[in-house]
């Protein structure tokens, strides 16, 4: 009777030990349910997330793109500093002023290159008309041989001689001294062309 009772009390803690081992696995198989839940939505998320990246990144290159823009026209918006003067079979370099109207004369020269025909002026300057009006800043100005004018908003002026008044300074040829460039330029009018460097 007594084993019989042991016997029945092994059962019942036999029963009890299978109840709690399936209950702890009942615990650990929702505990193990939940993360993977959880990173099924971290992973839809991600996905989300890949998505919205995808879909931003035509806007990230595009605004690559837009730099690149942004870039070339702040490039093309640098304006040249020096210019060509071709006459009479030599080639004359220039340094321009910082100015709207040398700007504008640098635009005007992106369509290709200007000549003009000069006609000696008082035995100091060489003078023509652009053709068009370009802006002015006029300035009270001592000339010197190579400074090169806007006059009158409408013509260039190339110095080898020395004067005073009000204009607009485009710039400065170099490399040449004041005999070297009445000698280039020549007596007498002269046809010269003027070109980007």
């Amino acid at each position: 009777m007594k084993l019989e009772r042991n016997t029945r009390a092994q059962r019942c803690l036999l029963c009890i030990l299978l109840a709690s081992a399936f209950f702890a696995m009942c615990i650990s198989l929702c505990a193990c349910s939940e993360p993977t839940e959880a990173n099924n939505n971290q992973q839809s998320t991600s996905v989300g997330t890949n998505e919205a990246t995808e879909s931003e990144q035509p806007t990230s290159s595009t605004n690559k793109h837009s730099d690149q823009q942004e870039g070339t026209s702040a490039m093309s918006s640098e304006i040249t500093d020096t210019i060509i003067l071709s006459v009479n079979g030599s080639e004359l370099t220039a340094t321009l002023e910082d100015n709207s109207s040398a700007e504008a004369l640098v635009k005007l020269l992106e369509q290709g290159p200007l000549t003009i025909n000069m006609e000696d002026y008082a035995n100091m300057e060489k003078v023509g008309p652009i053709g068009q009006s370009l802006p002015r800043n006029d300035t009270p100005i001592n000339t010197e041989a190579g400074d090169i004018i806007l006059y009158q908003g409408n013509q260039l002026v190339v110095y080898y001689g020395t004067n005073s008044w009000n204009f607009t300074p485009i710039g400065k040829i170099q490399g040449v001294s004041a005999n070297e460039l009445r000698s280039i330029l020549g007596r007498g009018n002269a046809t010269i062309t003027f070109s980007l460097a």
